[in-house]
C-alpha cells in the first residue's frame, strides 16, 4: 500500500512539474531585443535603426487609434478615456525614441547637415502622432488619407538624412608623425652638466 501511495505521489509531482515547465520556460525567456520591436526592418547602425523606427512606431500608434475608432466611432473616439490607448502609445514611444534618436545623433558626429535632417524628421514624426486624432467633420476616407500622408514625408526626410551622410566630406588625413614635425628635444640637465664639467681645451702654442 505504501508503495502505491509513493507511486501516486511521484506521478502527481511529475505531472505538476510538467504543467509548470512551460510557464517557467516562458518566464526565463530574455526580454526581446530592441531591434525586434523598434527597428525590425533595418538595424545595421544607429541611424538606420532610427529611420526604420520612425515608420514602424507611427504605424503601431496609427493601428491603435484605428482600433479605438472601430470600437467607439469617430465622433466618440476622443470622449473621456476612449483615446487613452493611443495617448499611452504616443507617450511610450516618445520615450522609446529618445534613446534611438540620441544614438543616431551620436553617429552623425560633427556632421551638422545630418544632425539637422534627423531633428527635422523627429519633429515631424512627433506632430504626425498628435495628428492621429480625428478632426470633426472629417469623413472616413479623408481621415485615412490624411493619416497615410506621413509615410511619404518620412521617406523624403529619411532620404535627406542619407544624402547628407553621402555628401559628408572625406575624413581628414592623419597628422604627420612626431619625428617629422616636432622640434628636437632639449638636452637633459644631466647631459648639460656633464658637458660643462669637461676640461677646457688646451691653448695652442
Amino acid at each position: 500500500m505504501d508503495r502505491l501511495v509513493r507511486l501516486v505521489f511521484t506521478l502527481s509531482a511529475a505531472a505538476a512539474l510538467a504543467a509548470a515547465a512551460p510557464a517557467l520556460a516562458q518566464k526565463a525567456d530574455p526580454a526581446p531585443k530592441r531591434e525586434t520591436y523598434l527597428c525590425p526592418h533595418s538595424d545595421a547602425n544607429a541611424i538606420d535603426c532610427y529611420l526604420d523606427a520612425v515608420d514602424h512606431l507611427y504605424t503601431m500608434c496609427r493601428v491603435t487609434k484605428s482600433i479605438e475608432i472601430l470600437e467607439f466611432g469617430y465622433e466618440k473616439s476622443e470622449e473621456g478615456v476612449n483615446g487613452a490607448k493611443t495617448e499611452y502609445c504616443i507617450d511610450k514611444h516618445n520615450l522609446t525614441m529618445k534613446q534611438t534618436y540620441d544614438a543616431a545623433v551620436k553617429q552623425a558626429g560633427k556632421n551638422r547637415a545630418v544632425t539637422e535632417a534627423l531633428n527635422s524628421l523627429r519633429e515631424y514624426w512627433r506632430s504626425a502622432l498628435v495628428a492621429l486624432k480625428w478632426i470633426p467633420g472629417e469623413s472616413d476616407e479623408q481621415y485615412k488619407a490624411r493619416t497615410a500622408e506621413p509615410y511619404g514625408v518620412f521617406r523624403q526626410r529619411a532620404l535627406l538624412v542619407r544624402q547628407a551622410m553621402a555628401a559628408a566630406p572625406p575624413a581628414e588625413k592623419a597628422p604627420a608623425t612626431a619625428s617629422a614635425k616636432s622640434p628636437p628635444k632639449p638636452k637633459s640637465a644631466a647631459s648639460a652638466s656633464a658637458k660643462s664639467s669637461d676640461p677646457p681645451p688646451k691653448a695652442s702654442n
